[in-house]
């Protein structure tokens, strides 16, 4: 299989470290707030990636971290930590707030179908770790101290930005993160950061070290949880595009300021999702929540199919039309499907292996499916292994008995050629949501889709 390993910029077959197996860690949420499209779009990559390495006969080790500490406001080390801030303005303990958003995530999570990894780690879970990780790092004359943590000295890794290829010298002129004047090196990074935060408000989470009483540095995590469960090295780290020029560059330095070696052999990248042309946020909009589709008529596996009508390096322009778009696909695909059992077709199951093993190609699979579907309905079936659409499975609708009442009603009137009244029941019905598809011999209910 060939992938685009981000370190070199080039498209390599992937070479593992035990023939046959598949080590991969993905950077996992932040749960402090309801996780968004945007947020999920990674997620559906990367669990399309694991199911397409074991279909092709990989033994794959899938491990996934939960911040649930130590990620701050900035990633330049500043501010309060973003658990802490939600638990102050939702009136809760950080625990629960963390306990709260991770349920909403794996739920969200089943809903797309996305398989669960095999190790799910929590920073919390962490600690000793992290804090064996630091020491390593400190021991090698990686760390300074100033008055609010231990920090990693990136001078002292020659190599520094050479992964994302940063200008340092623009860097030290602080255009990236704002000046720190105890730092260094303005690209320095907090390995650990003392009990009070920079706002004097005392954090509810916080654990004693060598270096005294606080918590890890957000980087620290994911080196120190990513090599206890894959070992040193490991395969393959995927992530964000938004991670490569804080986050995994930062991992990179932990790894060879602790063991003077890269961890990871192939580093993966998604793409944004954008809406109108920009990235996903509070500003620009287009953070909807699969519950918030939910409630417009869509189901999750509508959006699942949206992304995997994107490759996954070049993200997902997303729309509500976009969207309902990918729900009438999605039903017509499902329609299509009346043989569940029948004979593989050998060549263009070929053919799909052809594009897995190309990056994940998987528009080209997309279009591969639409051209076999009514004739090889079997073999679509089997990709769905690997597309994770529930295809063979024909959506059940959970309908109203208010909405089931005024079909019934609607039934009688046309009976008796009462067509006022009918067209009044249909639209009775269409306010509430749905609407009716008269048929020869009755009719069908179908849910709208509200944009």
């Amino acid at each position: 299989m060939k992938v685009y390993n981000t370190a070199t910029r080039k498209k390599e077959k992937l070479k593992t470290i035990k023939p046959g197996e598949v080590g991969i860690y993905a950077c996992g949420p932040t749960v402090y707030s309801a996780p968004h499209i945007g947020n999920m779009y990674a997620y559906i990559c990367w669990d399309v990636l694991v199911r397409a390495w074991r279909y092709l006969g990989y033994r794959v080790k899938y491990v996934m971290n939960v911040t649930d500490i130590g990620h701050l406001v900035s990633d330049a080390d500043e501010g309060e930590d973003k658990m802490e801030k939600k638990a102050r303005e939702e009136g809760l303990t950080v625990r629960q707030i963390a306990d709260k958003y991770e349920k909403q995530f794996f739920d969200d999570e089943a809903k797309l179908n996305i398989v669960r990894p095999d190790i799910v780690c929590r920073a919390t879970d962490y600690i000793q770790d992290q804090i064996k990780l630091i020491q390593k790092i400190e021991q090698n004359g990686f760390t300074y101290r100033i008055s609010d943590g231990i920090y990693f000295d990136t001078s002292r890794f020659s190599d520094y930005g050479t992964f994302a290829r940063l200008d340092l010298q623009q860097l030290k002129e602080g255009a990236r993160i704002g000046v720190n004047p105890e730092k260094k090196n303005q690209t320095d990074f907090a390995l650990w950061k003392f009990s009070l935060s920079t706002n004097g408000l005392t954090r509810q989470m916080e654990w004693d070290s060598p270096w005294g009483r606080g918590v890890p540095g957000w980087h620290v995590e994911c080196t120190a949880m990513s090599i206890k469960n894959l070992g040193l090295p490991f395969d393959v780290h995927v992530g964000g595009v938004d991670h490569i020029a804080v986050h995994h560059t930062n991992e990179i330095a932990q790894s060879y300021g602790a063991f003077g070696r890269q961890a990871v052999n192939y580093w993966l990248h998604n793409g944004f999702v954008t809406f109108k042309g920009e990235k996903v946020s509070k500003s620009k909009g287009g953070l909807w929540t699969i519950t918030e589709l939910e409630k417009m008529g869509f189901e999750p596996l509508a959006y699942r199919y949206l992304v995997l009508t994107s490759h996954y390096r070049s993200g997902l322009d997303f729309s509500l039309v976009n969207l309902k778009t990918a729900q009438t696909s999605l039903n017509k695909l499902r329609n299509l499907i009346k043989v569940k059992k029948g004979k593989l077709n050998k060549k263009y199951l070929a053919c799909f292996k052809q594009f897995l093993e190309n990056d994940l190609a998987m528009p080209e699979i997309i279009a591969l499916v639409w051209q076999i579907v009514k004739e090889e309905p079997a073999t679509v079936l089997e990709m769905d292994k690997v597309l994770g659409l529930n295809l063979a499975k024909n959506k059940a609708m959970n309908i109203p008995e208010e909405i089931l009442e005024l079909v019934n009603q609607r039934r009688q009137a046309r009976a008796v050629k009462d067509w006022v009244k009918a067209d009044k029941l249909r639209e009775m019905i269409r306010v509430r949501g749905y609407d009716v598809e008269d048929t020869r011999n009755d009719c069908k209910i179908k849910k709208l889709m509200l944009i």
